[in-house]
């Protein structure tokens, strides 16, 4: 089999030699040797064409046959392929251009060839780690999701954007490094420049930390209702420097997240039962004593028995709480089940019957329809027991005519 290799290179060769020879040969080597050409160049850069090309599709195989089939990329192997066939492509195609130019210069390279070279693989290599990350993180979100687990979007929002930023600045040293920079000069300055940067960047930094004390201190989670001083909307994204609200006339707020570390928060959605109706109802001052009464306590009546309607005998799931805290599970939940219905003051035109109670469920459609319902409920209470509501009136005494004047 060797001699059979040996003597078929001889005669490669010699069919190369003899080809040289040939009158049409030289005519068009004389011609391509204008523009530093020869057939031989041409022929050596198809074949290392082809050669890259085939080396492209083994190593897809490769990547598919053993190394996407370890168990822990084997989720994402279809994705991570679909997301690396473009920049494989361009790869693929910088690569050829490479060897083209390395035969088209002889079999050398210039200096500041490959150096550029160099730099284009090196960006080549941080798009291609960052595209395999993130691809493997968009994955786990969706798995994290459909298990509902107990990890919070935005720690893994977090955790990513950090990530990315580590893949960035490795890039950058790995460019900076094929590019002829001395890293140990610039990591040293970086060492020495770090007070002034650091001061420079107080801002970000104090953002930086924000973030890390909204993650950690638990206040507000990304889809939370919440009120930051004037501003009031929905939690959309808590980033490395600010959180972002959606107002509910639909603007887009940029908070910096150093201020919530001075600014009080108010979180409408930490609570599980209980979204609070409170009314007065004015009532004249010529409705009867006991018809007061009875309408106070069939009010009271209708709210313990209405569906929607938190009552002390309403059973709901707590939440689990880590850690040992001496704390109400109550008010630490979020729970209200307080239900008031007394006559409460003498106002200037009415007497007034305060109804003081919470619905089970904390969504805001459903609060509306719960208390519409309450309030048809009172309506019909009232008219069964001769009640009219008060409405704001003023009396006028004339002494001299000694009558009244409404």
């Amino acid at each position: 089999m060797y001699r059979l290799n040996k003597y078929t290179k001889y005669h490669i060769i010699g069919f190369v030699l003899l080809l040289n020879k040939q009158d049409f040969v030289l005519t068009l080597n004389n011609f391509l040797e204008n523009f530093g050409l020869s057939i031989m160049k041409i022929l050596f850069i198809l074949t290392l064409s082809i050669l890259i090309y085939f080396f492209r599709k083994l190593t897809e195989l490769i990547l598919q046959k053993y190394i996407f089939t370890l168990e822990i990329l084997q989720h994402y192997s279809r994705d991570i392929m679909h997301k690396l066939y473009k920049p494989f492509d361009y790869l693929v195609l910088v690569i050829n251009a490479n060897m083209t130019l390395y035969v088209y210069n002889d079999f050398s390279s210039f200096a500041m060839t490959t150096k550029f070279f160099n730099i284009i693989y090196g960006i080549f290599f941080t798009y291609i780690m960052y595209k395999i990350i993130n691809t493997i993180a968009t994955i786990k979100i969706a798995t994290l999701n459909r298990e509902n687990n107990s990890i919070k979007n935005e720690m893994i929002n977090v955790s990513i954007k950090i990530i990315n930023f580590l893949i960035l600045i490795i890039g950058i040293l790995i460019v900076l490094y094929f590019a002829g920079v001395n890293l140990t000069a610039v990591l040293s300055g970086l060492g020495i420049g770090g007070f002034a940067v650091a001061f420079a960047a107080k801002d970000t930094i104090s953002n930086f930390f924000g973030t890390l004390s909204i993650l950690f201190s638990n206040v507000f989670s990304q889809g939370d209702w919440i009120i930051v001083g004037k501003n009031e909307g929905v939690v959309v994204e808590i980033g490395l420097r600010v959180t972002t609200l959606r107002t509910f006339d639909n603007a887009l707020i940029s908070i910096p997240n150093g201020n919530f570390a001075t600014m009080e928060v108010k979180n409408w959605n930490r609570r599980i039962l209980g979204r609070r109706i409170k009314m007065s109802l004015g009532i004249k001052y010529d409705s009867k004593t006991e018809d007061i009464k009875n309408a106070v306590a069939q009010i009271r009546t209708m709210l313990d028995k209405h569906p929607g309607i938190a009552t002390e005998n309403t059973k709901y799931k707590y939440k689990e709480v880590h850690g040992a805290k001496l704390i109400s599970k109550d008010n630490f939940q979020g729970v209200k089940k307080t239900l008031l219905v007394y006559l409460d003051e003498f106002a200037p035109s009415s007497m007034n019957i305060l109804v003081y109670c919470f619905t089970k469920s904390v969504d805001w459609q459903e609060w509306l329809e719960i208390k519409e319902d309450v309030m048809h409920q009172i309506m019909k209470i009232f008219e069964a027991n001769n009640l009219e509501f008060a409405f704001p009136s003023l009396s006028i005494y004339n002494e001299s005519e000694n009558i009244f004047r409404e």
